[in-house]
């Protein structure tokens, strides 16, 4: 299913979600102080162009240390992120979902097109993995957090 569904996305519309997030990836890239956004734009455009089957998960939770995405810094590229440049892909995937809502046949379109709108208002410190990588990510946070609850 994730074959026929990536191949669907792509030719009805992935393709310019998956172009915007790398143009705006080059514009970052040519101010030389956007080069972190930049990185970002390619890996979650790649993303935007090939959705189904994969997932984005956070680095600290997925490698289980802090780098320069995940602590403060990546907070601070967040905020600039988004007021720059997060609003305007978020505003472009959620009108793109509300068109795939339109038709019962596009609801897995419009899914996918809500996480990338939430993937574009904090990209910095995310990565995108497999989806059963990260459902264990996710399986091995609850445990750590049922753990730390259980010592309360």
């Amino acid at each position: 299913m994730g074959a026929i569904g990536n191949l669907i996305w792509f030719v009805c519309g992935g393709v310019f979600m998956g172009l915007g997030w790398w143009l705006a990836g080059l514009l970052a890239l040519v101010t030389i102080v956007g080069i972190p956004w930049a990185k970002a734009c390619f890996v979650i455009g790649q993303f935007a162009f090939f959705p189904f089957g994969k997932e984005a998960v956070n680095r600290k939770d997925l490698y289980q240390q802090d780098d320069i995405g995940t602590g403060s810094l990546g907070l601070l590229g967040n905020i600039v992120w988004f007021i720059f440049a997060g609003i305007w892909l978020a505003i472009g995937h959620i009108f793109s979902a509300v068109a795939c809502f339109v038709t019962i046949i596009g609801i897995p379109f419009a899914l996918q097109h809500l996480k990338l709108a939430g993937i574009a208002l904090a990209p910095i410190g995310m990565t995108i993995v497999p989806k059963e990588i990260a459902a264990a990510v996710r399986s091995e946070t609850a445990k750590e957090e049922l753990y730390r609850q259980r010592r309360r």
